[in-house]
């Protein structure tokens, strides 16, 4: 299988190298990493055993051409590049698959592709980009893989295979929209609180953000879990998601909430990717992951006071990041 991956960071690198890894032909698009990856490789170190993986190296779109699959893994805050990076990578029977988190990605595909082209795929697993081409693999590693607005096919099940067989536990979905609303039950708390905590437990229940005041202390997944105020926030924030998207007529189990709980506190001091992005001062994914759902949330009826909340302190955190382009937080 021909796979051309597009946004080489943690994500794309590491399922990109476990791909090429089990024998497939992997092309990478890569811009600074390209020479460190093509004299070096990809190195991925992980508990399940480390290895380095072979792809080849490309520095534009046009250098791979048509692939049998293209798995986006750019951050959402890239996605204007789709016209630019796309186009030369897709046939009649590619097919699209955006590893990328929050809500709106397959949409924003389909505005350049046939819907029936495009699918979706969830990563529920624990990464960091520690140096270029380098790749730490600390926890999990699903990948849950559905059709955008269709019935998982022939071709989803294909693709599932690969990843299976590459060694990626990858699981087909009937539900796209309801696995990601899943997904969120995780994101929405840890992405945005391990950000949002820099800012101190009052902010978030409400109080005016001093925010030229200096940052504290950003906090890691089990800190977030070791201190029973931010623990309750992120159990409220969980509630909220799942009844949100019950809501919105996508079933989610109230049960997900201890389930993603139980599944965290494995992870040991684990920065999610917006903390990491917050600390290297780049954009935060804020629309895919908070703003979307607070919209739909409140088209549904449903009060969501925490998220609402959250989305506040992380847009004045953003804009503050913004304006002030030295500062590391955290």
């Amino acid at each position: 299988m021909k796979i051309a991956v597009v946004g080489c960071g943690a994500v794309g690198s590491y399922y990109g190298a476990m791909l090429c890894h089990a024998g497939h032909a992997v092309y990478f698009l890569l811009r600074s990493d390209y020479e460190t990856v093509r004299r070096s490789g990809v190195q991925v170190r992980s508990l399940a055993g480390d290895f380095t993986a072979w792809p080849q190296c490309a520095k534009s779109p046009g250098e791979i051409g048509v692939s049998e699959v293209v798995l986006i893994a750019l951050k959402t805050t890239a996605n204007e590049q789709f016209a630019q990076l796309l186009p030369p990578l897709v046939g009649p029977r590619t097919a699209l698959v955006t590893l990328q988190n929050g809500l709106g990605n397959e949409e924003r595909l389909a505005r350049l592709f046939p819907s029936e082209q495009i699918l979706g795929g969830l990563c529920f697993v624990c990464l960091n980009r520690t140096a270029p081409g380098v790749i730490q693999h600390l926890d999990h590693g699903l990948i849950v893989l559905g059709e955008f607005g269709r019935q998982p096919g022939l071709r989803t099940n294909e693709i599932a295979g690969a990843f299976q067989n590459a060694g990626v536990a990858c699981k087909v979905t009937d539900n796209l929209a309801r696995t990601h609303w899943e997904k969120l039950v995780w994101n929405i708390p840890f992405n945005g609180l391990g950000v949002a905590s820099a800012t101190g437990y009052a902010a978030l229940l409400g109080q005016p953000l001093a925010i030229n005041s200096p940052l504290g202390q950003c906090l890691t997944t089990d800190k977030l879990l070791a201190d029973v105020r931010w623990e309750a926030i992120v159990r409220e924030l969980m509630d909220e998601v799942i009844a949100a998207a019950n809501a919105l007529g996508l079933p989610v189990d109230p049960s997900l909430r201890d389930t993603q709980i139980s599944r965290t506190r494995t992870m040991g001091s684990y920065k999610a990717s917006t903390l990491l992005d917050f600390e290297l001062g780049r954009p935060l994914e804020l629309e895919g992951l908070f703003l979307g759902p607070l919209r739909q949330s409140q088209q549904a009826g449903v009060a969501t006071p925490r998220l609402e909340a959250l989305c506040a302190v992380l847009q004045q955190l953003d804009a503050h990041r913004s304006s002030t382009p030295d500062m590391i937080p955290g």
